[in-house]
């Protein structure tokens, strides 16, 4: 079984700054962290390795500093680290990054047949949850999305069974092999590193590839000129002027604080109780 995993190496969301002219995010000066979501998903594509055998090769399109990212998975337990790196990829939307990324699994899949991908759910830098559905796109991939739990694996049949969480509720669907899996988080807890892995990280050879090695058959198709999203403006969320209400609850009832909360409620949503009473009475 050969499982990839698609990584990405972000900033670091606790410390990134707004420039207060340009409005563009400041990163300079701010530590890079495998995105936090992708983890979820390689410590799934793990736990597969540890009970059916296989491989597991983490995928990144990103800077050569992105490096660190992949030896970080490496020291994880990954088998295999591809950086997709070239500066014809620089300013790629998340159009333009699922069509490298989907190329250079297509090479991953000429060298050992790939059976499942993996991504997390979004990253935090962009938060569009866009890559994982587009590289299932144009690879042809059955795709499960925002996925809690692999249910069952079924090599033989060529299947597997997971539970996705949706809007209405929980899902339980079953698709064949090969497919492409967002995993949702909180749905496992990463391993840690042992010394000997971290040390192996430290000396592996990370395999870097341009846009030639990875396949990109059409370079109009990639970095900018694939690129037809425009970030206008990104802007920190304005403080709220409006300060917390305080209520004493020492010489009050239960039924006492509960009516008054919802006395203020009803206050600044006046149409509120209107549509809960029609809500409840139809």
């Amino acid at each position: 079984m050969h499982i990839v995993v698609c990584i990405k190496q972000v900033p670091d969301s606790a410390q990134i700054r707004v420039h207060p002219v340009t409005n563009t995010i400041m990163r300079q000066g701010v530590p890079a962290i495998v995105n936090p979501y992708d983890l979820f998903s390689l410590e799934e594509a793990l736990r597969l390795k540890d009970k059916f055998g296989g491989k597991v090769t983490v995928i990144c399109m990103g800077p050569p500093q992105a490096e660190d990212a992949l030896r970080k998975c490496v020291s994880f337990g990954a088998d295999d680290a591809v950086l997709v790196t070239d500066r014809a990829f620089a300013g790629a939307d998340t159009l333009a990054t699922s069509y490298a990324l989907a190329a250079a699994i297509r090479k991953l899949n000429s060298e050992q047949k790939v059976d499942m991908v993996f991504t997390g759910k979004q990253t935090i830098d962009g938060d569009t949850a866009q890559v994982g559905p587009g590289i299932a796109k144009r690879m042809g991939l059955q795709l499960l999305t925002y996925v809690s739990r692999i249910i069952e694996t079924d090599l033989e049949a060529g299947t597997i069974t997971v539970e996705r969480r949706g809007e209405a509720g929980v899902q339980i669907l079953k698709t064949a092999l090969p497919c492409l899996i967002t995993m949702l988080e909180n749905t496992n807890e990463m391993r840690f590193a042992s010394l000997p892995s971290m040390i192996h990280a430290a000396a592996y050879q990370v395999r870097k590839w341009n846009k030639d090695d990875a396949g990109i058959e059409d370079i109009s198709k990639i970095g900018l000129k694939g690129s037809p999203t425009v970030v206008s403006r990104v802007f920190g969320p304005t403080p709220r002027s409006e300060k917390a209400e305080m209520m004493n609850v020492e010489t009050s009832s239960l039924r006492d604080i509960s009516l008054n909360l919802l006395q203020s409620i009803f206050t600044v949503h006046p149409t509120l109780e209107q549509d809960l009473v029609g809500k409840f009475s139809a």
